[in-house]
């Protein structure tokens, strides 16, 4: 590994809840939950005030509440996150060489070659100092020689503050930590860490990179080379996608077929107007449906390659009426379209014509001028949450504050 290589991991604390209390200072230093207001809502985001009670994010809003009945419950605008994360971004690309999106409040920027011009804790530390002064939201950083060190360093210099860790120095501050603070450590992985006795990231330090492997397999290797402070993966602005899905979870848990087939309809109908507006063909359908006693499953079919309304949309419908058991309520459905490709639509020489391409030309042209419901099917018009967000811009999704069905 390069002796000069600095990544620096930036992240914007509470970033929905630091976003609402810009507009409302009402809301600074109290409890705060950004996320939907029902009692199937999920926290989307907590201030560090309610974290004190236990609470989280993807936390059910009726137990948050339960647990801090004097939190101030927000429903959210994704609009505005989206606005003001547009605006860090901005600061961002003006200032470093390279940088790389992950989230909407969360970036990479690789500084490397830096310290010969102006010193990459210097510049980190003025990057960080300009976008508190132009955006008057708090963010916090880590500066190391690679994305995990700094990633973790972000996290323990939470909230509002920032943390190098030196080149040499990787092992001895990843030592003492939880192995729940290395990427990629989920809950599962946890528990079968702790299973084994191993709670410290200094446990897999000492661990040959062997007994790993042959515990979790390939993951094994990753987590051991994280814990030792090993990543050579690059920053990279720009991720080609292979796939695109949508979900929608229902407020209450439903069996009303017109409802499902609307919303199912509407998801479609929006996911492969994603694909002819990215040039791209998906050879690939997969449909999938979650019961009220969260049974998930899902069915997939290859297809042709196409991004054709009246080819693909038959065959989502194919596999929800084989997925559906009509006895069980539905508490959520979503369409995933893979094995993307670059292309435009595929004209069949037996079914299309050209009154069928010519109508979604201008179907698109309508909805590129007026917005991606200007046209839908009538019966995907009760679907109020379609996503305007375009897949194919090297931007990650933004995450949704809340849904409305």
């Amino acid at each position: 590994m390069s002796a000069n290589r600095a990544i620096l991991h930036m992240d914007l604390d509470t970033f929905f809840v630091s976003c609402e209390r810009l507009l409302d200072r009402r809301l600074v230093d109290k409890p705060v939950l950004i996320g939907g207001i029902t009692d199937r809502g999920v926290v989307a985001s907590c201030s560090y005030e309610a974290r004190k009670f236990g609470i989280h994010s993807a936390m059910p809003m009726r137990m948050a509440r339960q647990l801090c009945p004097e939190a101030i419950v927000v429903r959210g605008n994704s609009g505005i996150y989206s606005k003001y994360s547009d605006l860090v971004t901005d600061v961002i690309k003006e200032n470093v060489p390279l940088y790389e999106k992950t989230s909407i409040d969360e970036f990479y920027a690789d500084l490397s070659g830096m310290d010969k011009f102006f010193g990459c804790y210097k510049l980190a530390s003025e990057l960080r100092s300009k976008i508190m002064r132009e955006t008057g939201l708090p963010i916090s950083f880590g500066l190391s020689i690679n994305k995990t060190v700094s990633k973790i360093a972000t996290g323990e210099a939470k909230p509002n503050n920032e943390l190098q860790i030196l080149e040499g120095t990787e092992k001895p501050f990843l030592s003492p930590l939880s192995v729940r603070k290395i990427p990629m450590v989920g809950e599962v992985t946890y528990r079968s860490l702790c299973d084994l006795g191993i709670k410290r990231i200094q446990t897999v330090q000492e661990m040959p990179m062997q007994l790993m492997q042959k515990v979790f397999g390939k993951n094994g290797e990753v987590i051991w080379k994280k814990a030792n402070g090993i990543d050579n993966s690059p920053v990279v602005q720009y991720h080609e996608r292979k796939s695109i899905s949508t979900e929608r979870t229902f407020d209450r848990d439903t069996t009303d077929i017109r409802k499902l087939e609307g919303i199912i309809t509407a998801m479609t109908e929006n996911l492969i107007y994603q694909l002819r507006r990215g040039n791209k063909l998906t050879a690939c359908v997969t449909f999938k449906i979650r019961y009220t006693d969260f049974q998930t499953y899902t069915m997939q079919k290859r297809i042709p390659y196409s991004s054709a309304d009246h080819k693909i949309l038959p065959v989502v419908m194919e596999l929800y009426n084989k997925l559906y058991n009509r006895r069980l309520l539905v508490r959520l459905v979503g369409v995933r379209f893979s094995h993307l490709v670059e292309g435009g639509h595929q004209i069949d020489l037996f079914d299309d014509n050209d009154k069928i391409i010519n109508l979604y030309q201008a179907m698109d042209r309508m909805r590129e001028r007026y917005g991606d419901r200007a046209v839908i099917k009538a019966s995907g018009m009760a679907a109020k949450s379609i996503s305007r967000w375009n897949p194919f811009t090297g931007e990650p999704p933004p995450l949704l504050a809340n849904r409305r069905q």
